[in-house]
């Protein structure tokens, strides 16, 4: 459910990415040190149980976000006209956020071999490299202020998902899941390839290799 999360939390607030993932980390930690009945135990003055003070949290952090989120589509962005900078829609992100989300609701509720409940590590995965990719995406077109078109390779693999229950699943929806898997990772491997060198090539600088630089000294033996 991480890579679901955090596909809105690559704004430039106090609260950024970072800081979300130090709070799963020690929420983690927590659990391994303390196991379930850490957090079936009860927090002496507020009476609670101590599994609901997440939930509490990213309820508050949710409010927080939209108030920002919505003053800035009801006040428009610093572009022409209320346009972002790249002049495109302060609505553009809802598009490709919102293909994951319903191509990821779609192919869970239409499963006939319930794909999701019998494997869902594998399922979150999958649409995880692809929300993942669409992120990263979202991030680069931020802060190179650039369109960013909804054709994208990242989908491939969910249209494989639908187009296989489309036609009545006549390829095992398992193994066509493995294969979205794959593509998806792979697809964004490569991208996060193609980014770090087009940012190295720009600063002249080297990322995946160490570059030798002979060199020729003149020594001078004294008999």
């Amino acid at each position: 459910m991480i890579c679901f999360v955090s596909l809105d939390f690559f704004h430039r607030i106090r609260i950024d990415v970072t800081e979300v993932q130090i709070f799963i980390i020690i929420m983690h930690l927590l659990a391994v040190i303390g196991g379930p009945d850490l957090w079936q135990s009860m927090i002496p003055v507020l009476n609670v149980q101590v599994k609901l003070v997440p939930a509490f949290c990213t309820v508050a952090g949710t409010v927080f976000s939209s108030v920002n989120y919505f003053q800035v589509i009801f006040t428009g962005g610093v572009g022409k006209n209320g346009s972002t900078i790249a002049g495109t829609s302060v609505l553009s992100p809802m598009l490709h956020i919102g293909s994951v989300i319903v191509l990821a609701t779609m192919i869970y509720k239409k499963s006939a071999v319930q794909l999701f409940e019998k494997h869902p590590c594998l399922y979150i995965l999958a649409f995880g490299c692809v929300s993942a990719k669409v992120t990263n995406k979202l991030v680069v077109a931020h802060m190179t202020k650039s369109e960013m078109h909804l054709q994208d390779t990242a989908f491939i693999g969910p249209a494989l998902l639908f187009f296989n229950q489309y036609f009545n699943s006549f390829i095992d929806e398992y193994i066509v899941l493995w294969i979205a898997l794959v593509f998806s990772l792979f697809d964004l491997i490569r991208y996060s390839i193609s980014v770090c060198n087009q940012i190295a090539s720009h600063l002249h600088i080297e990322v995946f290799r160490i570059k030798t630089h002979a060199t020729h000294s003149n020594r001078h033996y004294v008999s």
